[in-house]
């Protein structure tokens, strides 16, 4: 890949969002969306620097970067937000990357405390309503990038984070457009959708990555002492378990359905002031259909981007043996159309 500073994006030249997704063929079901992307890319391809950031709280972020960022505001900088048990490494950042930097933005991918491999120092980890390290990165990148516009994309967990994040913030929000893609919108139903039918695969997969990733940081003695136990077989069964057992009492809720309420992004739609793309498909084996929000559960800034397939940010068009990936065209291209109005 070509690591050389990518050309300023020019307004007059921004295209506008992509028409609304159509499956490829031999792709229009939900499933060979979801996992078709997966196992066609090769990976890692896009190489990056770290740097590790130091939190308020005494643990670390990291944040991934094919390029330096520099302080251009010709080239807004996009943070990036992966999903569950996601990293810089994941197919679909892999994908986003070059396509952003061909489209001569800035990347900046967030690890989510924990993620990537390497674990992070305190007990606590990361979780659907995580929006504080987010905004504390954010605000470390306009103090050392003043003059570049900052923009963000969040796929699934990522983009529930985001979307929640955006609407806490309101007006106040330091993100001048926002992408998110396939957000569980509403936790209490995306649990249920998640242990029901072909969806418990995808739940057993995460759930297996979740112990391990656990286990990883168990080896530390002193933070294990002050986890939840973890050779409970039943906290591993299912999402609604594990969240009640680890996710709720390491990051202060009162439970499972105190964590659900307040992490669901869903009833902060109507709050959120940055130009947002919510693109999601009806057909998204995480996510039930009743989550979908209307276009009266959002607020004038928000762009429903609903299609009827497309899977779990899969959103495979073209072919089986010629695909292409309509996010990595849809994404710029809205991203662009902002920076163009502003």
């Amino acid at each position: 890949m070509n690591t050389s500073s990518p050309t300023a994006l020019n307004p007059a030249q921004s295209p506008t969002p992509t028409q609304a997704f159509k499956p490829g063929i031999g792709l229009a079901n939900c499933h060979l969306q979801t996992i078709f992307p997966v196992f066609h890319r090769p990976k890692p391809w896009v190489r990056t620097q770290v740097q590790w950031l130091d939190t308020p709280d005494g643990d670390r972020i990291a944040l991934h970067t094919p390029v330096r960022l520099e302080d251009d505001p010709k080239r807004p900088i996009v943070l990036v937000l992966h999903g569950l048990e996601g990293s810089v490494e994941s197919p679909y950042i892999q994908g986003l990357m070059p396509a952003l930097l061909s489209a001569g933005f800035q990347v900046a991918v967030m690890h989510f405390r924990g993620c990537g491999g390497i674990p992070n120092l305190l007990p606590r980890a990361y979780h659907s309503g995580d929006s504080d390290d987010p905004r504390w990165v954010a605000s470390q990148l306009k103090d050392h990038y003043p003059n570049t516009p900052l923009m963000a994309v969040g796929y699934s967990l990522g983009g529930n984070v985001l979307l929640k994040w955006l609407g806490e913030d309101g007006e106040s929000s330091p993100l001048s457009a926002a992408v998110s893609v396939s957000a569980p919108l509403d936790l209490h139903l995306s649990s249920q959708q998640m242990n029901s039918g072909f969806s418990k695969i995808y739940q057993k997969h995460l759930l297996d990555s979740l112990k391990e990733t656990l286990n990883r940081k168990a080896k530390d003695p002193a933070l294990a002492q002050q986890m939840p136990p973890l050779n409970s077989p039943r906290a591993f069964s299912n999402f609604r378990h594990f969240d009640d057992h680890f996710t709720a009492p390491l990051h202060g809720f009162r439970g499972v359905d105190d964590y659900y309420t307040r992490a669901s992004s869903r009833p902060h739609l109507i709050n959120i002031a940055c130009p947002t793309y919510l693109i999601h498909a009806a057909d998204d084996p995480f996510v039930s259909p009743k989550a979908i929000p209307a276009a009266s559960d959002v607020s004038s800034a928000v762009t429903l981007g609903i299609s009827k397939r497309g899977g779990h940010v899969g959103f495979v068009r073209g072919s089986l043996w010629k695909p292409r990936y309509w996010l990595e065209e849809a994404i710029p291209a809205f991203l662009k159309a902002q920076f163009s109005e502003a």
